[in-house]
């Protein structure tokens, strides 16, 4: 997993260093953005491996960051953090093909097996079309 590429997308600067802090350690690249439009606009300069974002921001929220991401490359993993889990939420998430939701806070344990289990995962080659 060393050199997988994480992005963070949080408005707690606590939230993004930590988070930073622990993931550097077992080896993975990680940059932290605390507002959704830089880390969308650095996503298109640059390929991420997985996106770790907060649900409630201001501006882009991260039901939209969830879209948009996704919109530009369904390969990239995404899981959702957030201080107000819901069913609703949860459902909603799901909906919009995220891999996994956290409800805050996180325990980091539980959020490097998810981030080791999604990032080792083959991607499913895609089936060749007829011509």
């Amino acid at each position: 997993m060393k050199g997988k590429k994480i992005m963070v997308i949080d408005d707690e600067n606590i939230v993004c260093s930590m988070t930073k802090a622990v993931l550097e350690q077992d080896g993975y690249y990680v940059e932290c953005f605390t507002n959704a439009k830089p880390a969308l606009d650095r996503l298109k300069e640059e390929k991420f491996d997985l996106v770790i974002t907060d649900l409630k921001m201001k501006g882009i929220d991260g039901m939209e960051a969830l879209k948009r991401i996704k919109a530009e490359s369904s390969e990239i993993k995404v899981i959702m953090i957030t201080a107000f889990a819901s069913l609703d939420a949860a459902i909603e998430a799901l909906r919009g093909k995220v891999d996994d939701f956290f409800p805050k806070p996180v325990k980091f344990s539980d959020l490097k097996e998810c981030i080791r289990r999604l990032l080792s995962q083959e991607p499913v080659p895609s089936t060749p079309q007829p011509k």
